[in-house]
């Protein structure tokens, strides 16, 4: 399946679907589309051989005129599934609605707990000892669309910010490329009641990683 990546940083979680397609991943990734000229990411994906592009969020008056430029662009190279990965923008309506159905995003929190930034801080603050990643359909609600795919990662005595994040870091780049594996070969959809279905059967409740059988992880 024909994908386009969105980044805005690093590009760890573009890295490990640039790593999945290169041992059986079933998509092609035909370009890395970054709204900071500075992202790593960019670097990633030209070691690669993808095509990059940058569109600076900052040479446009408005959010509705950026992401009418960035859905345009993406519509050229006619991507099946269109991947948030570290893309630091909040969408319009308008942007979401071209490609609902088809748009993913990674959270580092067990979502709907901890929705926007820093995460790993707010849980330390708040006590908890279970943390996390979720997977999920992007909708026009801030880190609300159905939920597909979670990890849980321990809260541990003495942990720091960079320390849990970087636990968390090593499951996002376990399951974001399951949720894409699954939408490449057509097992995952959003049904007409806005509802995510994995091989026909309606997702409730998000599945967890360690749950899984060795069925759906194929």
């Amino acid at each position: 399946m024909p994908v386009v990546v969105l980044i805005s940083g690093s590009g760890s979680n573009l890295q490990a679907l640039i790593d999945g397609a290169r041992t059986g991943l079933p998509i092609e990734i035909r370009a890395v589309v970054s709204n900071e000229p500075d992202a790593f990411g960019l670097e990633r994906a030209r070691r690669a051989g993808i095509a990059t592009r940058v569109l600076n969020h900052r040479d446009f008056t408005s959010r509705e005129d950026y992401d009418i430029a960035l859905a345009t662009l993406i519509d050229q190279y006619e991507p099946g599934m269109v991947i948030l990965a570290g893309f630091m923008r909040i969408l319009t309506p308008a942007f979401v609605a071209r490609f609902q159905g088809r748009m993913f995003n990674i959270h580092p929190s067990l979502l709907p707990e901890f929705r926007g930034l820093h995460t790993h801080e707010r849980v330390l603050e708040s006590g908890k000892t279970v943390h996390g990643a979720s997977v999920h359909f992007v909708t026009e609600e801030l880190d609300g669309g159905p939920l597909v795919l979670q990890a849980r990662v321990p809260v541990k005595p003495g942990d720091d910010p960079n320390r849990l994040a970087a636990r968390v870091l090593i499951q996002e780049h376990r399951i974001y490329p399951q949720v894409v594996r699954w939408f490449a070969q057509g097992r995952l959809r959003l049904d007409a009641e806005g509802r995510p279905r994995l091989d026909g059967q309606v997702l409730d409740q998000p599945l967890q990683l360690d749950a899984l059988t060795p069925e759906q992880t194929h």
